[in-house]
């Protein structure tokens, strides 16, 4: 396993960070700022710290949101750690703020109290709500609930089924990358004007950015966006996961072209099925459409049903159909390792060691 990123560790070198977050979305922006190169400085509670210490991971959850920081415990509430703070606020490029809002600012160390020493400071304020809406702003947040909130477990599932989480804190990571972009973006302007600036990172606009082809129909058209369940977004009556012999199977077949694959490797002549699609209109490409569509799911169904799903993703594969045995998380990861498509990055040591994906990209040269 590779002990370092497949990215320009350097790349933020010399920008320093002063990091009050804790849990998951900001600790997550300021590990890919610490892992770029930043000299982050994380600020923790005296006696207890980020609650990420004492999950069921232990030390080895922290790692892997926190490896390459710098570790303080400061109490803000006193003076002495007030003066502690704006000291390296004052030395400080970027101020990342994953507090309640309104926190820091009651302990004189929020944004105009820095902004009066470090014009040039970049402040990045991640919390639930943003700073938008000042009904909503004091409201803490978790990632379920921002789910629920903005839609997203009512696109999950199907019609008529009840509200469905993803099953993974999927709001709170993207927070944290969105996070990271921004600063990236705001350190690059200062570059170029030499200002500071001040940024409003919230999990209900990440949870937006998640479901941006959905958010712009829904916003453009004003209409409700079907509940798809497991069926591809493409809306094509092969496109869905079936029930195989050994597992579950999920099909790709967007197009007229996929589809006559698809029954080439399953053995259905093109007369049994013709009937249920809708015609392809020639020379123009589309997704397909059925004519009924339930008659043509139970079609597939039946001749998927005593089929092993393993063979069929390399059978269909090989013929141009998209298509993945539906695995867990562990099936995916051990196998992945094992062919060189995940390079696993190492962090810590001992107890603490975390073994991570790294920041999902890679630079060569």
């Amino acid at each position: 396993m590779a002990a370092n990123a497949r990215f320009p560790a350097e790349a933020l070198r010399g920008i320093r960070v002063l990091d009050f977050s804790h849990v998951i979305a900001g600790p997550f922006a300021t590990f890919h700022l610490a892992q770029m190169g930043a000299e982050v400085t994380k600020v923790e509670k005296p006696g207890g710290g980020d609650v990420m210490r004492r999950t069921a991971a232990g030390a080895r959850a922290f790692t892997a949101f926190n490896a390459g920081k710098r570790m303080r415990q400061i109490d803000i509430a006193s003076a002495a750690g007030r003066a502690e703070v704006l000291a390296l606020a004052r030395e400080a490029d970027v101020m990342v703020d994953n507090y309640r809002p309104g926190v820091l600012r009651r302990h004189g160390v929020g944004y105009e109290d820095v902004k009066a020493i470090n014009p040039r400071i970049i402040y990045c304020a991640i919390s639930g709500y943003g700073y938008s809406d000042l009904a909503r702003t004091p409201h803490g947040a978790y990632d379920h609930v921002i789910q629920a909130l903005t839609g997203m477990t009512m696109l999950a599932g199907s019609e008529g089924g009840p509200p469905v989480k993803t099953g993974f804190p999927v709001i709170d990571a993207a927070t944290g990358i969105i996070g990271a972009l921004a600063i990236v973006t705001a350190l690059r302007e200062r570059d170029r004007t030499g200002a500071g600036c001040f940024l409003d990172v919230s999990m209900w606009a990440s949870a937006l950015q998640l479901m941006y082809p959905f958010a712009c129909e829904t916003l453009a058209s004003g209409q409700e966006t079907p509940r798809v369940g497991n069926k591809g977004y493409s809306g094509s009556p092969a496109a869905d996961t079936f029930a195989c012999r050994d597992g579950w199977l999920a099909i790709g077949a967007n197009t007229p072209a996929h589809i006559e694959r698809l029954m080439q490797v399953l053995g259905v002549a093109p007369a049994e099925v013709e009937p249920l699609l809708e015609p392809a209109v020639e020379g123009e490409p589309a997704f397909a459409r059925a004519r009924d569509p339930r008659a043509f799911r139970e079609l597939l169904a039946a001749r998927l049903a005593g089929q092993l799903a393993a063979d069929l993703e390399q059978r269909l594969n090989a013929n141009g159909v998209p298509a993945a045995r539906v695995r867990t998380l562990r099936e995916f990861t051990q196998e992945a390792v094992a062919t060189g498509l995940l390079q696993p990055v190492v962090l810590g040591e001992g107890e603490a060691q975390a073994i991570t994906p790294g920041l999902g990209w890679r630079t060569s040269g």
